[in-house]
């Protein structure tokens, strides 16, 4: 199955299985790189949030007038902040923003009980850094490939670079397909 992208200087489409960096150097820019991948070509899709709670997701992609009732977002932050949990169809938690297998489980039944055309956005590896530290982060992350490759469906992962040693960077690049790497400026370039 093939996916169209809707992301500068990237192929016009990716092959389902297809994993992609974003790298970044803020989160300003990403949230239009990130809809656009969204909103593509898209059956289903889910929002793995270790940055923002669910509620601000939500308003994410009511800003960017992605179509929500294709959306399900696995909400990992709102535990950490104290907030109420309210699992629906559409929104789901984990224990803890360090619930690696937690996130994996997740994402491996959205694989499993969505059809079509699937995308995955993880909003951030970096900060799943944070919480479960970078071993756990590069493990989850080739973990969450190997499930899009299973399952012929497309990913995007967001890295900020400035905060990651370049080996680490270089580390978590090797496990993808396809880079796009977002300027301080906004400009866009792409490896694939």
């Amino acid at each position: 199955m093939e996916y169209a992208l809707e992301i500068e200087g990237t192929p016009e489409t990716v092959p389902g299985g297809t994993g992609i960096l974003l790298l970044h150097p803020s989160t300003g820019e990403t949230d239009r790189i990130d809809t656009d991948f969204l909103k593509t070509d898209t059956d289903s899709f889910l929002v793995i949030s270790t940055r923002t709670t669910a509620r601000e997701v939500t308003q994410k992609l009511e800003y960017y007038d992605v179509d929500e009732s294709r959306a399900v977002i696995l909400d990992t932050l709102s535990i950490e902040r104290g907030y109420s949990r309210r699992s629906s169809d559409d929104v789901h938690y984990v224990a803890a923003p360090d619930d690696v297998d937690g996130i994996v489980r997740q994402v491996e039944r959205f694989l499993e009980e969505n059809d079509g055309k699937v995308r995955l956005s993880f909003d951030s590896v970096t900060e799943l850094a944070y919480y479960a530290g970078e071993d756990a982060a590069l493990e989850t992350v080739e973990r969450l490939v190997g499930l899009l490759e299973e399952h012929d469906a497309v990913g995007l992962f967001h890295l900020s670079e400035e905060v990651h040693d370049a080996d680490v960077v270089d580390q978590f690049r090797e496990l993808f397909a396809g880079i796009v790497d977002l300027d301080e400026d906004g400009t866009v370039t792409a490896e694939f």
